[in-house]
């Protein structure tokens, strides 16, 4: 519920100092007491959920303001950019993606850091577990650097950024991902340098992956 001293903010004070209670009220206000969810509605629960939300959000000048959303709940995933400090060198994945190719990439095929959906294991675990399946490097101690929302209009995912040393002593498969979810991974090793060149050039155009990167070139991890 709206607080009532909010019904007062235009009759007894200027207009300056009725915004600044009200914006007061708002921070302190939970998430709750700011949206009333008021229908919840599937609209496909095959791959992962798609579902259409009506929901009252409370406005910064005070008023109710009946919106509709959808919303794509795919769960929470992790990344990890896999660098060699005294090679200088990265290693990437390149897989094909379909939604990137019903928009515009020829061949569908993305060069990315290898990242993965937490399938209810830790942020840390999982990206141990994607690193081994997809790379073949089994990594001990990844570096969480920060977190993302990588599409808030419409998708849930939040995203847990890590990097991790690695070494060729370390890899103890192949990689190559889950054959049975349809992965057919390339692993691929590059200088650090022509990765960042890779990115100017618009040849990797993988939103965690350039942010990873970018990471790594502006708190030197590779100097």
């Amino acid at each position: 519920m709206v607080p009532r001293c909010m019904a007062f903010g235009t009759r007894d004070f200027g207009s300056n100092l009725s915004v600044v209670l009200l914006h007061d009220i708002l921070q302190v206000m939970s998430r709750s007491e700011r949206v009333r969810v008021q229908s919840v509605e599937v609209l496909s629960d095959d791959w992962y959920a798609l579902q259409k939300t009506t929901f009252e959000y409370l406005r910064r000048d005070g008023t109710w303001q009946t919106l509709s959303r959808e919303t794509y709940d795919r769960g929470n995933g992790a990344v990890v950019l896999l660098y060699n400090r005294e090679a200088r060198t990265v290693v990437l994945t390149r897989q094909f993606r379909y939604p990137a190719y019903v928009n515009g990439l020829a061949d569908g095929l993305l060069m990315e850091a290898c990242a993965g959906l937490l399938d209810n294991d830790a942020p840390d675990a999982c990206i141990q577990r994607e690193a081994a399946e997809e790379t073949g490097f089994r990594i001990g101690n990844p570096k969480r650097v920060f977190e993302a929302y990588m599409s808030p209009g419409s998708v849930t995912e939040k995203l847990y950024f890590y990097v991790a040393e690695y070494w060729h002593h370390q890899r103890a498969g192949a990689g190559g991902g889950d054959h049975s979810e349809g992965e057919d991974i390339e692993v691929v090793e590059l200088a650090f340098d022509r990765a960042l060149e890779m990115v100017a050039r618009g040849e990797i155009m993988d939103g965690k992956t350039i942010m990873l990167l970018l990471y790594a070139q502006t708190a030197g991890l590779l100097c």
